[in-house]
């Protein structure tokens, strides 16, 4: 076990680096996109990806302490208070990024299904309410990963008081070994997780992207090329939950078979990373104004490069 975790924690700061590098200004250019575009005209849309944006720069602004917990080799070297607020947030926002995208999708079914009808009841506030829902919910399912690591730690202070001992105590590691009584509690909490906030948004998805596309290739005045891109979205929105979000929680239920947590989830939670690299590319194919500025960059950026030369 020693020994993979000195292999892994390279893989884990490499792929965090390469995430917070490829995240950050990507991120911010779609904030700026949206916040400029909800000000201007809000629709649901936008502010769903709005939400998006800021759940994934949250995310990014997480990672550098998990850096630094897999530069010390899963030490965890920094305050101990840091420890519980860093796991609640960077899982947090993983969670809440299934949520968003799965409403994105229903948005985008519910827009070719129901024009008539949905643009009728089409308000923003619904938008807004869904994404405060959101972040309850998942803070609320996720309210185990702030507790555990204090329980830990108290019983850590509990164990050495009733030794007596004053010698100096191990490395502490944060959120990743559990004992038994510990793994009792954790374990259904998991499979809970992977049920409600993974399996039912999946197929969410699944259903609204498929009736999505069936919808669209039927209607004889869509232009191919947004035909294209439409069914680029749905594509890219399931990929994502299938390659980003199905390996981690794939070892809740194998955790809960083998009654055990498994060594290989860090590694496995890498692909969750990459959510945060994979998310402007949805913005790309889901908002005019993030195709539209992006054009503009590219535009401008065209001339100069040619000078330069």
């Amino acid at each position: 076990m020693l020994w993979h975790h000195r292999k892994s924690h390279w893989l884990l700061l490499s792929v965090y680096i390469f995430t917070f590098l490829m995240g950050v200004p990507t991120n911010i250019l779609a904030f700026c996109t949206l916040c400029r575009k909800v000000h201007r005209k809000a629709v649901p849309i936008d502010i769903l990806l709005l939400n998006l944006t800021i759940s994934d720069l949250i995310f990014l602004a997480i990672l550098p302490f998990k850096m630094k917990e897999a530069f010390d080799n899963k030490v965890w070297m920094m305050p101990y208070a840091l420890c519980p607020f860093t796991g609640f947030m960077f899982f947090v926002t993983i969670y809440n990024s299934t949520l968003l995208l799965t409403a994105v999708s229903v948005e985008r079914y519910l827009g070719v299904a129901f024009p008539l009808r949905y643009s009728v009841c089409r308000r923003p506030r619904y938008a807004v309410f869904a994404c405060i829902m959101f972040w309850v919910v998942t803070s609320l399912n996720l309210s185990i990963v702030y507790i555990i690591p204090y329980a830990q730690l108290r019983k850590g202070a509990d164990i050495d008081n009733s030794n007596g001992s004053t010698a100096s105590k191990s490395p502490l590691t944060c959120y990743l070994y559990f004992a038994e009584d510990e793994l009792e509690i954790l374990l259904p909490v998991r499979l809970e997780l992977f049920c409600v906030l993974f399996c039912v948004p999946f197929f969410i998805c699944c259903f609204c992207y498929v009736n999505f596309i069936r919808i669209l290739s039927r209607l004889p005045n869509i232009g191919r090329r947004r035909r294209l891109r439409a069914i680029g979205l749905a594509v890219g929105t399931l990929i994502v939950f299938a390659v980003c979000f199905g390996p981690y929680n794939a070892s809740h239920v194998v955790g809960y078979v083998l009654q055990e947590s498994e060594d290989w989830r860090d590694v496995a939670l890498l692909s969750s990373t990459f959510n945060a690299c994979l998310d402007p590319f949805i913005f790309y194919f889901s908002s005019a104004a993030v195709r539209s500025m992006l054009n503009h960059l590219s535009s401008s950026l065209s001339p100069e490069l040619a000078a330069t030369a």
